[in-house]
């Protein structure tokens, strides 16, 4: 077993298999030789607490994690900028769709790989950077499409 198989079991994904960034970013972690656990996080979101520990651990701001294009985000009138971190929070926990993705979180520290899939990389264990991801692009595992 390899030291990236190894590390397989430490690395997570919160995935939307329905976002090209998402599969890009689980196509470059699984290039590395890596099997994540994955998360997909619609069905299966994250508490409060989790949701509120990964944003600070991407050094993020609540507002960096929420996704401000989704229809839910405006007719909920979450652009409001008297809004807590803690309302943002209860609305991402209410309506899961709300959270920006993907999260991926390893031994090595924890990323929102938005907008560029690439981000990534600077969480994989050492060595086991895929080869062809110049530019931060990788072609999406099965679909042909391009990260962005």
């Amino acid at each position: 077993m390899t030291a990236a198989k190894a590390a397989g079991a430490a690395i997570e994904i919160w995935h939307n298999p329905a976002c090209s960034v998402s599969r890009n970013t689980l196509a470059l972690i699984r290039h590395a030789g890596i099997e994540p656990a994955i998360v997909e996080y619609l069905q299966a979101p994250p508490d409060k607490a989790r949701l509120r520990d990964a944003i600070a651990a991407a050094g993020l701001g609540v507002r960096d994690a929420i996704r401000s294009k989704e229809p839910a985000f405006l007719a909920s009138s979450l652009d409001d900028p008297s809004l807590t971190d803690e309302a943002l929070l209860d609305a991402m926990i209410a309506n899961p769709v709300l959270i920006n993705r993907p999260f991926v979180f390893s031994p090595l520290g924890v990323r929102l790989c938005r907008p560029d899939a690439a981000v990534v990389l600077d969480i994989l264990p050492p060595g086991d950077t895929p080869p062809g991801t110049a530019g931060g692009e990788v072609a999406s595992e099965g679909r042909g499409n391009r990260a962005g």
